[in-house]
């Protein structure tokens, strides 16, 4: 590996530090690490799920498709920050898993560092993958590798919370019904809407849907339309819609206000629906609106399925056919189903919404998302980010106006 190559990844190192996962549905922990196994008769694979042990249909899928290629497999899974970490180091070692699953944001800065392959080069189809999804792993005008699931932003919401205050959730469509909506939640003695705006990514993952719905876009921080999302949200605070807990919220401690049964509506994720089923009263699930009407763009949380840069490229034939075993719309179904993602294919999403009618908010919502390194920000996002949840941080905390905390977000990022 060349010096400057080196330079990269080890700038590379430090920025996916500063990328925290805003969604995921993966569990903490990890099976022990392993080095890349010897034999061409063995293929590495890296991913973040460590929740599934060897028994568990996932580690089985791997498996049948290890055995449909002709290889035997060697998996080693790790938490999700972890991983991203581990493939950085792996890559500079000239050491790198053969597949490689890793968090959607990720990806560009794994690419701009030179330690996955092309689709061009590894000979990946992704013409089924949704093109919203899919710009997550895009960047420079190439792709690296094809979504495996995604999970969104939408808004849940208590249906008794809703009648007892005389809503009919037909009627949210924009910001300003939606907040005619809480007016009328605070009337009848209940509470609003709960949300993360904690100063991390998660505050930044939570803001988006709003930032993006009023038409903003992340590389003018300071615009006329950012601040009246920003003003949305400070609006809220003001009015008693939102609780000022929303300032240290996690999306769990937002879903936990949610689940006392009290808020009308709840921002958070895919992820939530199990707990959602638990909570006790009926619920239903709104995409996020956009300011004038329609679905807001959410940004994505997933991973992508790629192929590391190898010095051996004979063995990228064959981790090819390993990737396509993994997101054929058979197997697609059965992990997203685990997951509780959305598939990343409309053929996929068609199959999940049949056998669950539920899920057509969602799929409605994932449609309508975005990725969070999307129109070429690559490794620019994380320092946007971080611009962006303080600048949300001063103006819900009081301590500057949104056009004023945006107007320094945006300086500080130039």
């Amino acid at each position: 590996m060349n010096r400057s190559a080196r330079r990269r990844l080890t700038a590379a190192v430090l920025t996916v530090v500063a990328v925290t996962v805003g969604a995921t549905a993966c569990s903490s922990g990890s099976d022990s690490a392993g080095t890349k196994a010897s034999g061409s008769g063995t293929y590495t694979i890296w991913d973040p799920y460590p929740q599934f042990d060897k028994s568990s249909a996932w580690a089985k899928l791997l498996d049948g498709c290890g055995t449909k290629a002709g290889v035997k497999i060697k998996r080693t899974a790790f938490d999700t920050s972890d991983l991203a970490n581990k493939a950085l180091l792996a890559a500079q070692q000239d050491n790198s898993a053969d597949v490689l699953i890793v968090d959607n944001p990720v990806v560009s800065t794994l690419a701009e560092a030179g330690v996955l392959t092309t689709t061009a080069d590894n000979k990946l189809d992704t013409s089924k993958a949704d093109p919203n999804l899919l710009a997550a792993g895009q960047s420079g005008g190439k792709t690296y590798g094809t979504p495996i699931g995604a999970n969104t932003l939408a808004l849940y919401y208590n249906k008794k919370v809703l009648k007892q205050a005389g809503v009919n959730i037909a009627s949210v469509t924009d910001w300003r019904s939606l907040t005619a909506a809480l007016a009328k939640v605070k009337a009848a003695g209940k509470k609003g809407i709960t949300f993360s705006a904690i100063g991390t990514e998660e505050g930044s993952f939570q803001f988006l849907p709003w930032f993006w719905g009023s038409g903003a876009q992340l590389t003018a921080l300071d615009s006329d339309k950012a601040v009246s999302a920003l003003t949305l949200w400070t609006g809220w605070l003001k009015d008693g819609y939102a609780p000022n807990s929303v300032l240290n919220n996690t999306q769990t401690t937002s879903w936990q206000e949610f689940a006392t049964g009290d808020y009308a509506f709840s921002e958070n994720g895919t992820w939530q629906l199990a707990n959602a089923d638990k909570a006790g009263f009926d619920y239903g699930v709104l995409p996020v609106p956009g300011a004038s009407g329609g679905n807001a763009s959410a940004p994505t949380g997933g991973e992508f399925v790629t192929i590391p840069v190898h010095q051996s490229t004979g063995r990228y034939a064959t981790s090819q056919k390993l990737v396509s075993c993994l997101t054929n719309s058979q197997n697609l179904l059965a992990t997203d189903t685990t997951l509780s993602y959305v598939a990343p294919t409309s053929e996929v999403q068609e199959k999940q919404v049949a056998a669950n009618a539920e899920l057509k908010p969602w799929v409605d919502a994932v449609k309508a998302a975005k990725g969070r390194t999307s129109d070429d920000l690559g490794t620019k996002y994380p320092k946007i980010s971080e611009q962006l949840w303080k600048a949300v941080q001063s103006a819900l905390s009081g301590a500057q106006s949104p056009k004023d905390a945006l107007a320094a977000a945006q300086s500080a990022v130039k």
